[in-house]
């Protein structure tokens, strides 16, 4: 019903493999819970009573969405059953650190309950950091964070259930669910730092430690480069991190499009390995628009091309997201409905 509004009992019955009496049973425990709604007859195309309509109650229902990854705030939003943003929050995080930063999701969660117009269904989180299957997160350096339980806790505090997962997952399973995201695709993050999602046949990566898709700390190309503050020296956040693309920019007769081909060009070094090792269907990019297209997509898309093979690899697709600024959120939105409704 989620994926295709406008299915009778009888159409479910046969999609699923189940008889009319169970199904008519099932969706009339749907109906109860204010989960499905009847949206009148079909038109008759055969002899018989017209069949009732189905669908999922969209507007029902309210589910809450936070993202934590950005550096001045933290942001959130109240939407439907359908992903749409009805209301939106944020707190400011300039100084807020350790459980000061924890009180802060705290805050905002509350006040985003408050503006929910419909009963809430669950909580979800795109956290900074490697966080693990039961929301701990298990560092997350900018914040100060380390292995805090942020599910469990935020789940005490609002009495909702509570979903938590990396900003760079939820981003790409938000790709999946309302962008255009492909089964088999990559998803980079580019802001104060950088982090990717991976997902393989449908199904997100997690990795043996939670930390699969954390390409910021790869080494890009083999000339050392600037010193990077996890002690290696050229590691892809000293060029890709948008506040070294801007302090580069900054420099006295710095060549924009020069500074951001050459960022791109290192972000190609480090993904055409991963784009061929899984190859992959698509890399797509998010992060601010006026950094990451043009020059930096083209870069990137040709040096990855220039390192694989084409027979088997050409059809790769680079982009930018479309999703923008709403992307995590959205992601976080997904963990809900994949949690408590089972849409996948």
């Amino acid at each position: 019903l989620y994926r295709g509004r406008g299915r009778s009992r009888a159409d479910l019955a046969r999609e699923l493999g189940l008889s009319r009496v169970t199904m008519s049973d099932v969706v009339g425990d749907l109906v109860e819970e204010g989960l499905v709604v009847e949206l009148g007859t079909r038109t008759a195309s055969r002899p018989g009573k017209p069949a009732t309509m189905l669908d999922i109650n969209r507007e029902g229902f309210n589910i809450v969405g936070l993202d934590l990854s950005n550096a001045g705030a933290f942001v959130g939003v109240v939407t439907d059953l359908a992903g749409t943003v009805i209301e939106r929050a944020d707190v400011d995080i300039s100084q807020a650190q350790g459980d000061d930063a924890v009180v802060a999701v705290e805050t905002l969660l509350d006040d985003l309950v408050a503006l929910a117009r419909r009963p809430v269904i669950g909580v979800g989180v795109g956290s900074p950091g490697i966080v693990d299957d039961y929301g701990v997160v298990l560092s997350a350096p900018n914040l100060d964070w380390r292995n805090v339980p942020l599910q469990a806790r935020l789940a005490e505090a609002c009495g909702l259930p509570v979903a938590v997962a990396n900003d760079a997952n939820a981003a790409v399973v938000g790709e999946f669910s309302f962008g255009d995201g492909q089964p088999d695709m990559m998803l980079v993050r580019i802001g104060r730092g950088v982090g990717s999602g991976l997902m393989i046949d449908g199904s997100i990566v997690g990795g043996a430690r939670h930390a699969a898709g954390e390409i910021g700390h790869v080494v890009s190309g083999t000339d050392d480069g600037e010193p990077c503050v996890c002690g290696n020296r050229g590691c892809l956040e000293r060029w890709l991190a948008i506040p070294r693309i801007e302090a580069h920019l900054a420099e006295p007769a710095a060549d924009r499009d020069a500074v951001l081909t050459e960022a791109g060009r290192r972000l190609g070094l480090v993904l055409a390995p991963i784009a061929s090792a899984l190859n992959l269907t698509e890399v797509v990019l998010a992060g601010p628009a006026d950094h990451i297209s043009g020059p930096l997509l083209a870069a990137a898309d040709s040096t990855v091309r220039d390192r694989t093979l084409a027979d088997t690899h050409g059809d790769m697709r680079m982009r930018v997201t479309e999703l923008g600024h709403d992307l995590v959120v959205l992601g976080a939105v997904v963990l809900v409905l994949q949690s408590q409704l089972g849409v996948a």
